[in-house]
């Protein structure tokens, strides 16, 4: 036995020794980071580090792309923690790192084969991850990153191709995490409900104005988030930041301008919400670091500030595993308690405080002409002149539109669209064996306004005028009914309530409730007008005054006969804009529930 163990730990040092000496350049690095690799190369990296330390690291393929090729995942762990059960047991947070969402911004990638190749096999950071597990997505938009050209990025200081910043389908996968059209973002969704993690990560390249530092960085605003989710997140970002320009670079806030002709006007927020990474991972109840390094800093500066703050976050996480746990469990567990809260408000929509905050930017000369090609003010930095300017931060948001949530919702079985986005966020149901009467509270939408030009291959919904009205209904078989003593409670409300940002009703699933399908003949409606002004004095009235003060209104035969027409019991049976999705309370839960 004592031989075995010797010939056995002899058969191990060998293979250490091995790793340290095998050449673990990485495709970038073998470049001086002129380029970044194709995904081919990428894959095979990597599959070259999991064979030398297959201890520490795993290879998995969690989907594939609409051009078929396999979309990878690497878990690393410092004892072979590799699946979401031994995470839990051993009590380990777990951190889902991704890069290549926008595949032209990529040095996620770059920057993630050195950390896991220093972690793995190089003996530089052994310990990185005693007391965390990392989930690590090397290229998000994997098709994108194969429609590579150097004309994808012109704002861009390399490398020297760069990916596509849609997917296959011509999808902003960054704009998708709610309405999950793309199959990416549904594999994407199942890989999230497998770990659940505690924490993201989410890797870009900024876009628009010059400034001083190498990187910028986003947190969702406090009022976004469950109070020890922002406590944990407040705390890490107090403590990586410092360490981080302690290694020689320089960190700021994001920052979106309020004049891109002037950065002494300010910084706003730029408006993250659920459709975007770091939004959609505070629907549930996790913190997020949007990381963004500056587009015209070298591309090798660019992945040494992505690997730098990324090892600092995840040193951080391993000395306080329990912290971060702590936080996403009670996030939870106040999201499951709130459904027992008669007076629990959930914020829908955010409005900038109208109080900034003062801050110190670190930019450079600039000049402001006037152009004679766009007949605006063009503006031209001068990076040889570092200048400090103090200006206002209106980062800062407050709760605007808030509902308070149902004790459930009731969705009837023919919007099948809608219980499919349920089914692809994991949303937690339970579905009618036989139909059940029930009494609700619904929403009557009326006076809808769409956007003139698709986005995301879609005409988003943009205004209407809402009101609450009871009713009494009848569903059938199939209907499915979310409770909200659930922890993806935060999601249902998103996807469900009308006046959400990225409701399935603003995103155009449901657009079809504002389609009158009866109609009524010019003659048939000529003679149904004369009767009802006959019969109402005030409706008359009402009719005189839009012809006196709504001159299209008066010039169109159509919209003057509708007018009668809409306000008849023939298009009352029709129920447009009745909202099909039903907020049950209590008590009407309750009586669901005992008739199953």
């Amino acid at each position: 036995m004592r031989l075995r163990r010797f010939v056995l730990s002899a058969l191990l040092g060998t293979a250490a020794m091995s790793a340290h000496a095998a050449d673990w350049t990485t495709p970038a690095e073998a470049t001086r980071f002129r380029a970044t690799p194709g995904y081919a190369d990428t894959l095979a990296y990597l599959g070259r580090l999991q064979r030398a330390a297959p201890g520490k690291l795993r290879l998995d393929t969690f989907g594939t792309t609409p051009e078929g090729r396999p979309m990878t995942v690497v878990i690393a762990s410092g004892d072979g923690t590799f699946d979401p059960a031994a995470a839990r047991a051993a009590h380990k947070p777990v951190v889902l790192l991704q890069a290549g969402i926008h595949p032209g911004e990529i040095e996620g990638k770059d920057a993630g084969l050195m950390l896991l190749r220093d972690f793995a096999v190089a003996g530089k950071l052994p310990h990185l991850l005693d007391h965390a597990v990392l989930v690590y997505i090397p290229v998000f938009s994997v098709d994108g990153h194969e429609n590579s050209s150097p004309y994808h990025r012109i704002n861009q200081n390399g490398p020297a191709s760069q990916g596509f910043r849609g997917q296959s389908q011509y999808l902003n996968l960054n704009r998708d995490y709610v309405k999950a059209d793309a199959p990416e973002m549904r594999a994407w969704l199942k890989l999230w409900q497998r770990w659940l993690p505690d924490f993201l990560v989410d890797v870009h390249t900024t876009d628009g104005a010059d400034y001083q530092y190498d990187l910028t960085w986003y947190t969702e605003d406090p009022h976004k988030l469950d109070p020890a989710v922002d406590a944990w997140q407040r705390a890490l970002m107090a403590a990586a930041i410092p360490a981080y320009e302690k290694r020689g670079h320089l960190a700021s806030i994001y920052l979106e301008f309020k004049d891109g002709a002037d950065p002494t006007k300010g910084i706003v927020n730029f408006g993250s919400g659920p459709r975007f990474s770091t939004g959609y991972a505070a629907l549930q109840n996790r913190p997020a670091l949007l990381i963004e390094t500056h587009m015209l800093k070298p591309y090798a500066a660019r992945v040494k500030a992505t690997y730098d703050l990324v090892e600092l976050v995840l040193e951080r996480i391993g000395a306080q595993p329990q912290a971060l746990l702590d936080a996403t469990a009670k996030a939870d567990a106040d999201t499951i308690a709130r459904a027992r809260d008669a007076q629990a408000r959930v914020p829908l929509t955010f409005k900038p405080d109208p109080a900034p905050a003062p801050y110190t930017l670190k930019g450079y000369a600039f000049t402001r002409t006037h152009s004679d090609v766009s007949g605006a003010d063009w503006i031209q930095y001068d990076p040889r002149r570092p200048q400090t300017w103090r200006i206002d931060n209106w980062n800062g948001l407050l709760p605007d539109v808030s509902v308070a949530p149902p004790a459930a919702y009731a969705v009837p079985a023919q919007w099948t669209a809608v219980i499919d986005r349920l089914d692809a966020h994991g949303i937690a149901y339970r579905r009618l064996d036989r139909a059940v009467k029930l009494r609700a509270t619904g929403y009557q939408l009326d006076g809808p306004r769409w956007a003139g030009k698709p986005f995301e291959g879609h005409l988003m919904l943009r205004d209407f005028a809402l009101r609450e009205a009871p009713r009494e209904v009848e569903l059938p078989p199939g209907s499915v009914i979310v409770p909200l003593d659930q922890r993806a409670a935060n999601v249902a409300i998103e996807l469900l309530e009308p006046q959400a940002p990225d409701s399935l009703l603003r995103w155009g699933y449901l657009d079809a409730i504002f389609e009158p399908k009866e109609y009524g003949e010019p003659r048939v409606l000529e003679k149904l007008a004369r009767e009802m002004l006959a019969k109402d004095p005030a409706l008359e009235a009402e009719f005189e005054r839009r012809l006196r003060e709504d001159a299209a209104f008066a010039a169109s035969p159509r919209a003057r006969l509708e007018f009668f027409f809409e306000r008849s019991p023939w298009y009352a049976a029709q129920h447009v804009g009745a909202y099909p999705v039903l907020r049950l309370d209590a008590a009407e839960l309750q009586r669901v529930e005992a008739q199953r």
